[in-house]
């Protein structure tokens, strides 16, 4: 399955439904709304605005369905959801188009503003809904007749487990699951699946499961006995973007856990690998990328003054990389102005302290203001890191971190950041226990996580660079 070629289809759709939904309103608010003010107006007059509103309002509502979400997961969608998004993001954008764009247009009386209203949300609603129900129940029935799914692996091999497994595959209208395996929670036979699935291997080899067979969902099928186990297998599966349900017991049924809309399936709880709602996570990343770019503006005056700064104090290149790893664990290089002298680490990985004598005196200066991590800004834009997040570390830290610290690769579900909470409280780690002191206001914030809490982390941030506070 190519996602990308699917959300393209419903962008390009979604674009020209914008487009025509605008057109058609200009032409009725030329001929019926207009006609009535301006009587001596005979023809429909295609101005400059007309063209460039073809191409801003389309932007718009692009920009507004991205953010509410629409294009996350587009392979697991229904016709209701469709209508009910549609609807409301209509009524959404139609309603600031109407304060922005049209509030000051010359009417006849007050029912011209309604006439107006209604009739762009009508066009707009209808003829985006349209192509969208289409592809929707297209890729439903790929869905439905399995031409298309997502690969499933089940971690359980009793009877449970089985019985959804044969429950799942056989069942009138499939939800998508493709099996290719299950794995065992030790190392004893699975032998009840016989030769209908394959055994993949043992919890302990999640990731690498993963990796190899491009698995998408999880569903866990462990018995009461064996709940012991959950955490290890969470735990394996937490920087990992795949989606994990698991068979409820009688508990999760009678306390309301259980929320499925497959009819025909079995359900399950879906155990959500999500950290913030869809239109949280998407707004974040436009902030990122709009703050990261505003932000470099703002700091080119001064890249001149850095760069002296830094020739000044030694020999070496402006611009300092090293790998990282990101979210999900893939590694990335991140770019910061070179604060300490060239082959700083010619003896292997070392961290920095308030008195490392690799640190030139302009690199003291900029980690103090912060300044020498304004190249990051370009790691953002990438889409490498964001504003606010745990800072990444190297392979060779983390496999030390883990040492003591397991649970720190839960942080690897969110994108790196610039600054954290941990960073504002402890500044730049000396060894391996700073970096584990920071662990605990990481895993907060990823518990958190919103909107609200990036914004007072980023306050305090600047006021530490304006103090220079630093460390």
């Amino acid at each position: 399955m190519d996602k990308r070629k699917q959300v393209a289809k419903y962008m390009l759709f979604d674009a020209l439904a914008a487009a025509g939904a605008w057109a058609l309103f200009y032409i009725y608010r030329k001929l019926y709304i207009e006609k009535g003010v301006f009587d001596q107006f005979e023809n429909i007059h295609i101005d400059s605005n007309f063209w460039l509103a073809l191409f801003v309002i389309p932007a718009f509502w692009l920009a507004l369905y991205y953010v509410s979400g629409f294009y996350k997961d587009i392979y697991r969608r229904s016709r209701l959801i469709d209508f009910g998004h549609t609807f409301f993001s209509s009524l959404a954008g139609v309603v600031v188009i109407f304060f922005t764009l049209m509030l000051d247009d010359a009417i006849l009386n007050y029912k011209n503003y309604y006439a107006s209203f209604f009739t762009l949300l009508l066009l707009h609603f209808f003829l985006t809904l349209i192509p969208r129900l289409i592809l929707t129940t297209r890729t439903n029935f790929k869905i439905h007749t399995r031409q298309i799914g997502f690969n499933t692996v089940i971690i359980g091999s009793n009877e449970r487990a089985v019985k959804l497994f044969e429950e799942m595959n056989s069942i009138e209208r499939p939800t998508g699951n493709i099996f290719v395996g299950f794995v065992q929670l030790d190392s004893r036979n699975g032998k009840l699946f016989g030769s209908k699935l394959p055994c993949l291997g043992v919890v302990k080899d999640l990731p690498k499961i993963i990796d190899n067979n491009s698995i998408e969902e999880i569903v866990l099928a462990i018995e009461t006995s064996e709940h012991n186990k959950i955490q290890e297998i969470l735990s394996a599966l937490d920087f990992r973007n795949v989606t994990v349900k698991a068979i409820p017991d009688m508990f999760d049924i009678l306390s309301g856990t259980v929320k499925t809309s497959a009819i025909y399936a079995s359900p399950l709880v879906k155990i959500s690998n999500g950290i913030m709602p869809a239109w949280q996570e998407n707004m974040k990343r436009v902030i990122d990328i709009v703050g990261s770019v505003f932000a470099l503006i703002i700091f080119v005056p001064f890249f001149p003054f850095v760069y002296m700064g830094i020739k000044s104090s030694s020999k070496g290149p402006i611009l300092y990389a090293q790998k990282r790893v990101g979210r999900y664990g893939k590694e990335f290089t991140i770019y910061k102005f070179r604060s300490m002298v060239v082959e700083a680490e010619i003896e292997g990985p070392a961290l920095s302290s308030d008195s490392d004598p690799r640190i030139t005196r302009f690199g003291q200066f900029m980690r103090r203001t912060h300044v020498d991590e304004i190249p990051q800004f370009y790691n953002v834009i990438k889409g490498d890191m964001s504003l606010v997040g745990p800072r990444p570390e190297r392979q060779y830290y983390i496999n030390e971190i883990r040492k003591v610290a397991p649970h720190y690769m839960q942080l690897q579900r969110i994108r790196p950041g610039i600054t954290s909470w941990g960073q504002v409280k402890y500044g730049y780690a000396s060894n391996i226990e700073q970096m584990v002191e920071r662990i605990p206001y990481d895993i907060i914030y990823l518990k958190n996580i919103s909107l609200y809490l990036d914004f007072k982390i980023l306050i305090y941030t600047l006021i530490n660079c304006f103090q220079a506070k630093g460390k």
